[in-house]
């Protein structure tokens, strides 16, 4: 059983027991669990359910490692660079994201 659910700006194939890295939402600290109700396609193998645009009564539970604070991690080091050609002008800025790495414990549908 798989599904495709949506988080933040960015769609994710998910199925049980899966680690993914989400976009950084606010979640309160001691949380154990959370709760993706955005599910926009639902598949047990023989039987599919499409949402329009989500799939009423479904969703995805997902878990942290320990608590959600030590659930956060960080992603690579990109360095967007703005230049102005024949200016001798250029900036360079460094940018790193935070993701909220989680574990897919089970899709209700």
């Amino acid at each position: 059983m798989y599904a495709v659910i949506e988080q933040g700006s960015k769609q994710y194939k998910v199925a049980q027991g899966d680690c993914i890295d989400i976009e950084l939402t606010e979640v309160a600290p001691d949380a154990q669990t959370i709760e993706l109700d955005k599910v926009l396609f639902v598949s047990d193998g023989s039987k599919v359910t499409v949402g329009t645009p989500y799939v009423d009564g479904a969703k995805v539970i997902a878990s942290f490692k320990t608590t959600a604070a030590e659930g956060v991690v960080k992603g690579p080091k990109l360095y967007p660079m703005y230049l102005r050609r024949r200016k001798a002008s250029k900036k360079r800025i460094g940018h790193r994201q935070k993701y909220l790495q989680v574990t897919i414990d089970k899709i209700e549908a």
